[in-house]
């Protein structure tokens, strides 16, 4: 049966407001509790707040602020059925840029091709 996938007897992922991770870091400056006290007492990693910490005392409250995730910017442009000119266009540049990068890397089309081959026939196998 093999192992389950995901973090099996994890908790997922958790987001943090700039709000709540500056509490955090007052109250450790600030002396009123411990980091590992406060790391034990909300189920937070010392390192995650040492972090915190660090990015607060270097650039202040924005360095608390959460940084976006690039994720595939296509995908905004795929899952519409009909597009305008200007989307059109977006969406040819973007791909240009993508194919452009991928040759800059030495990939030829025919490679990435064959590599997404390989992987979705991976998925679809069961072993």
């Amino acid at each position: 049966m093999g192992r389950p996938k995901g973090s099996f007897g994890k908790q997922p992922n958790r987001y943090w407001s700039k709000e709540a991770k500056y509490e955090y870091v007052k109250l450790i400056l600030d002396g009123e509790i411990s980091m590992k006290q406060l790391a034990k007492d909300n189920g937070l990693s010392r390192g995650m707040l040492s972090i915190w910490i660090k990015r607060y005392q270097e650039k202040g409250l924005e360095g608390l602020e959460n940084k976006r995730k690039p994720g595939n910017p296509l995908v905004k442009f795929q899952n519409r059925k009909s597009l305008t000119q200007m989307e059109q266009l977006q969406y040819e540049n973007m791909r240009l840029r993508i194919e452009n990068e991928r040759l800059k890397k030495g990939y030829t089309t025919e490679e990435v091709m064959a590599l997404r081959q390989r992987r979705s026939s991976k998925r679809n196998t069961r072993s």
